[in-house]
């Protein structure tokens, strides 16, 4: 059972796969069948269910390649409408016309035209014999309107103006099939038809005319040859003696445009020669103003070099003179501490003499030591003249040096003391500050200058605060 069912189940895929095969290769050849490739030179409207769509190389075109579905086919199925995009003519041969007169001829007209919209084209017809149809009565409607209008004769010589005619009466209407004209229709002869002898007569009397303007023509001509002879050889008499006057007037006008033209000729030489003159000044002028502008330029380059030069002096005396001005202050302040360091030492010296007288009583202290009381008042009093004889040899030094002292310590000794602390090593320093710090006021300025001491370069003077000085 289970080998039937699996040789049924076999042979049933078997068949669904050859009737899908089948089914493919039939539905490849039927579109390779039904697909359709424009030719360049075509158009191919194609109606479906959904509209019109334009196939080939015309503008807003779908593509270049459709398939044709029959029309009978149910959703799917089209109708194609084949236009040319080529051009293509439309003759009207032996077409009988009539003029304003009703004087019958035939003529032969050609026109040259091409499908310019191709959709609307395929709406009014099925095909291009149709459309030919179409235009041929357009054509002949509008030859026999136009012709019907004129004269025969005027028809036989103005055929060009005619076939403009024609192309304006059929533009609008062409238009509506879309179509258009390549170029003005064209009216290529005139003549009689099968019963008719109108153009035949117009052309005898047109040949009669010719033949009678012709010997009219030919008999005036004689006429005239004759007069022409008569009046030649008079005019050849009078020629001759005109001539031999002219040769004296022209030899003697030669004479004259020969001298003119040599003095016309001197004339160019001179003005010539004043242009050349007047642009070698130009150019000499040129040269000047560029050689000055030159000038100009080298000695705005040398001012600015002069220039350059005494800013840099300027700048390297100043250098020096605050050198210079440094040194000074820098000897003025070697020679004050050095002043100092003397008026120290000197002190020290007297001081030293002023304590060997009591070192005498100091041993005598040291003896009697077991008498406090007595000791103290000895040395109290050893002290007191010690105070007094420093204090008068402090003064007279003071005195020496023109110094005041004015002492708020509550006792001459004490203030005195306090001076003598200007001629240490601390005092140093401290005088050396106040001295740069009386420098810098009005008041401390003219006391330094007072004592032979001069100031630095560059110090700056404050004014003291309240006395208005700036």
């Amino acid at each position: 059972m289970n080998e039937v069912a699996s040789t049924f189940g076999l042979g049933f895929g078997l068949t669904i796969g050859i009737i899908l095969f089948t089914v493919t290769v039939i539905g490849l050849l039927i579109a390779k069948t039904l697909r359709r490739v424009v030719e360049p030179n075509e158009v191919h409207i194609v109606q479906s269910r959904s509209g019109s769509l334009a196939y080939g190389k015309v503008p807003n075109a779908t593509g270049n390649a459709y398939y044709a579905w029959p029309s009978w086919w149910p959703v799917i199925g089209v109708q194609t409408v084949v236009l040319p995009l080529s051009v293509f003519d439309m003759d009207l041969s032996d077409y009988e016309a009539y003029d304003i007169g009703k004087v019958p001829f035939v003529v032969d007209v050609v026109a040259f035209f091409r499908i310019a919209q191709p959709t609307v084209a395929a709406e009014r017809v099925l095909d291009l014999n149709e459309l030919q149809c179409q235009l041929k009565s357009i054509l002949q409607g509008a030859v026999r309107t136009i012709l019907a209008k004129h004269e025969v004769e005027e028809i036989m010589m103005e055929r060009s103006t005619f076939g403009k005619l024609f192309t304006e009466e059929t533009k609008d209407q062409l238009l509506a099939w879309g179509v258009e004209n390549v170029k003005n229709i064209e009216l290529m002869d005139i003549r009689d038809g099968a019963e008719s002898r109108t153009i035949s007569n117009i052309m005898a009397k047109k040949e009669s005319l010719i033949d009678m303007q012709s010997r009219t023509e030919v008999a005036e001509n004689s006429r005239l040859a004759q007069v022409a002879e008569i009046e030649a050889q008079r005019d050849v008499d009078v020629q001759a003696q005109v001539a031999e006057q002219k040769v004296g007037e022209r030899t003697a006008e030669k004479d004259k445009i020969v001298g003119v033209a040599n003095e016309q000729a001197k004339q160019e030489v001179k003005e010539q020669a004043k242009t050349t003159a007047v642009k070698e000044m130009a150019i000499q002028q040129v040269k000047e103003v560029r050689a000055a502008e030159i000038e100009k330029d080298v000695q705005v380059v040398n001012a600015g070099l002069e220039k350059e030069t005494v800013i840099i002096k300027a700048e390297g005396n100043k250098t020096e003179k605050v050198i210079i001005a440094e040194g000074e202050l820098t000897k003025e302040q070697l020679n004050g501490k050095g002043i100092l360091a003397v008026g120290s030492a000197e002190a020290e010296a007297k001081r030293l003499l002023e304590m060997s007288t009591v070192d005498p009583q100091i041993a005598l202290a040291t003896e009697i030591g077991e008498n406090e009381g007595y000791q103290t008042y000895l040395i109290s009093l050893r002290g007191v003249e010690k105070d007094e004889v420093v204090g008068v040899e402090q003064a007279k030094a003071l005195q020496a040096a023109g110094i005041k002292i004015i002492s708020n310590t509550g006792n001459v000794s004490t203030g005195v003391d306090n001076v003598m602390d200007l001629f240490s090593t601390k005092g140093g320093t401290a005088f050396g500050g106040a001295v740069e710090a009386l420098a810098n006021t009005e008041q401390g300025a003219a006391i330094l200058k007072r004592l032979g001491v001069t100031l630095p370069a560059g110090t700056t003077v404050e004014a003291a605060p309240g006395n208005g000085a700036a």
